[in-house]
């Protein structure tokens, strides 16, 4: 577990050290924008899996940051805001041994709020453990960094194509001249006879790589394709996630199809305890929550505290 998840003030040393003993930086994308650019569209992914209703005076992109990133989001009611969600830490056990109260802590509150769970505050969470789902979002920017650095770099390599030997700049800057022309189209090149020999062969000796064998990239972005179509999988949302063949059956696609639902129908049952949580304490208030698409077939009833 990270310090960062656990709320504990930590220099810069010692987080590195507890990050790396799960997350060794020998494996991961040396490109950290390009890891931070997947992460922030690939959360953006998962935040379009529900569509929410929020009372007026709630800051939605707080509200789904928090429980999505933080893994829960307490609600409470405060003299100066009303009631509001807010990320605060967790504390005590009940019987269950569950938490058994928040403190919460904000500079516009004239105290640091000790509240207790299903009293005086609820507590909507993402997963039944409380956890975030920044290690799912993490683990697949980190793969499809990796394979974007490599088509890069792959296409980069692709361009070298011809190297040739020279035993001098002079006849170095010859052969580029020469080998400028030929690929300008020059119907006619003429170099000296001192790059031959008295046989007629040439006197520099070419090195042309195979690029064909060393050009992967259709490969790769097809591979890219499927890491992306792994965490739609993993996330809720429909995908083919199979390769294009003649043979594909429905009974596979339908398989992938409940593969789809499984973390999404329970992350949905876990958000909506939360809601009726809050409802029970607080009143009716506008909160609510549906898929933004519809669930498949096979979920023919309703899912609980939807506007259906």
């Amino acid at each position: 577990m990270y310090a960062s998840e656990i709320s504990i003030p930590t220099e810069y040393d010692v987080n590195n050290l507890l990050a790396n003993i799960m997350s060794p930086n020998t494996l991961h994308c040396r490109n950290n924008m390009l890891f931070g650019y997947f992460r922030r569209y690939l959360l953006q992914e998962v935040f379009s899996i529900y569509k929410w209703n929020l009372p007026d005076n709630w800051d939605p992109d707080y509200f789904l940051y928090t429980l999505f990133c933080r893994g829960y989001v307490c609600i409470i009611d405060t003299p100066e805001f009303g009631v509001i969600p807010q990320w605060g830490g967790l504390g005590g056990y009940n019987v269950f041994y569950r938490p058994a109260y928040a403190i919460i802590a904000n500079p516009l509150f004239k105290r640091t709020i000790q509240a207790d769970i299903g009293k005086d505050c609820a507590v909507i969470k993402l997963m039944p453990d409380y956890r975030s789902i920044m290690d799912l979002v993490d683990h697949y920017a980190d793969k499809m960094a990796l394979a974007s650095e490599t088509i890069e770099i792959n296409l980069a390599n692709s361009m070298v194509s011809t190297v040739f030997g020279a035993e001098s700049k002079a006849e170095a800057q010859t052969l580029k001249k020469m080998f400028d022309k030929i690929r300008s189209g020059d119907p006619a090149v003429v170099v000296g006879k001192k790059f031959f020999k008295d046989d007629g062969t040439p006197t520099w000796q070419p090195f042309q790589a195979n690029v064909k064998n060393i050009y992967i990239v259709s490969d790769l972005l097809s591979d890219f394709r499927k890491i992306k179509e792994q965490f739609l999988t993993d996330i809720g949302t429909p995908n083919a996630n199979t390769d294009k063949r003649e043979r594909l059956i429905t009974s596979e696609v339908e398989s992938n199809t409940v593969e789809t639902r499984t973390k999404v129908e329970l992350w949905m049952e876990s958000i909506q305890r939360g809601i009726r949580e809050t409802k029970k304490l607080f009143g009716d208030i506008d909160l609510s929550v549906t898929y933004r698409y519809d669930p498949p077939a096979m979920n023919k009833e309703p899912v609980e505290g939807s506007e259906e």
